[in-house]
């Protein structure tokens, strides 16, 4: 790489969508040369079968990258990131992994940091972008840098929605049409989940999620949860100072999907 020439980085799972598209497009505007790696990492899930069923769609994938203008494409094999019985690092990446995604996924960050990790030492990139979908995972990530010292500068860029408010996902590849149509009530959720903070308090708000998911016989909430962006516990706190930020992770047909929304602003 020539001098002074900056590598921007987008660690992806593939199945991409127009969400990983932005990040390298992000990527491109800030950094002189972009590469994506795509993996799907077997030690961050925590279910065996959502594993089998993720989507792979490689060729797809590296057509829509050219397409894009990505500099370069990281495939590595499981064999070549795990090699001789490698086993996952755990790490401490508290505040941040102990509720929500850490609590309801066990080992799930390890197999995230440890993967990340990896990849950076590889590519070693000097910016790195991380959708918000997965806010907790980039807050996960930033504690990574801190921890290991890594060089690379992290970079949060806002969640990519389908026009009816459906975060983009390449778990929503696994919905039905059916399904599909209605999983944006998780996204309608979180909007009068926010409504309701201008002048309800956080139990109350809690209680009305539950109630709305009691009368959708197809969805299976897994949480709900108002925490603050500044260390990811729950709060009780609705006012900016505490940047209040409502998550939720729920089953639809089998294919759990994630979201989030800020309360304020």
């Amino acid at each position: 790489m020539g001098a002074n020439k900056t590598i921007g980085f987008v660690p992806t799972m593939g199945a991409l969508h127009s969400g990983h598209l932005s990040l390298i497009e992000q990527s491109k505007s800030e950094c002189d040369y972009t590469v994506c790696s795509i993996f799907v990492n077997p030690t961050q899930f925590n279910n065996a079968e959502d594993f089998e069923k993720y989507p792979i769609t490689t060729e797809l994938d590296l057509k829509l990258l050219k397409e894009v203008g990505c500099d370069a494409v990281f495939l590595p094999t499981v064999e070549e990131m795990y090699s001789n019985n490698e086993k996952v690092e755990h790490f401490d990446f508290s505040p941040f992994d102990v509720s929500m995604e850490g609590s309801y996924r066990p080992g799930h960050f390890d197999g995230v940091g440890t993967i990340v990790g990896k990849l950076f030492e590889t590519i070693e990139p000097d910016i790195s972008f991380f959708g918000e979908k997965d806010f907790q995972q980039l807050k996960v990530i930033e504690k990574l840098v801190e921890i290991k010292n890594y060089s690379t500068k992290i970079v949060g860029c806002p969640i990519v929605r389908e026009a009816d408010g459906l975060a983009m996902s390449s778990r929503n590849k696994r919905l039905s049409d059916e399904h599909r149509k209605k999983a944006v009530f998780i996204y309608q959720v979180l909007k009068n989940a926010k409504k309701q903070a201008i002048s309800h308090n956080v139990s109350e708000i809690k209680n009305w999620v539950i109630d709305a998911f009691s009368h959708e016989e197809e969805f299976e909430l897994d949480y709900f949860e108002i925490a603050s962006e500044l260390d990811l516990q729950p709060t009780s706190s609705l006012n900016s100072e505490a940047k209040p930020r409502a998550f939720i992770a729920a089953y639809l047909g089998g294919v759990r999907l994630i979201d989030n929304l800020a309360l304020n602003g």
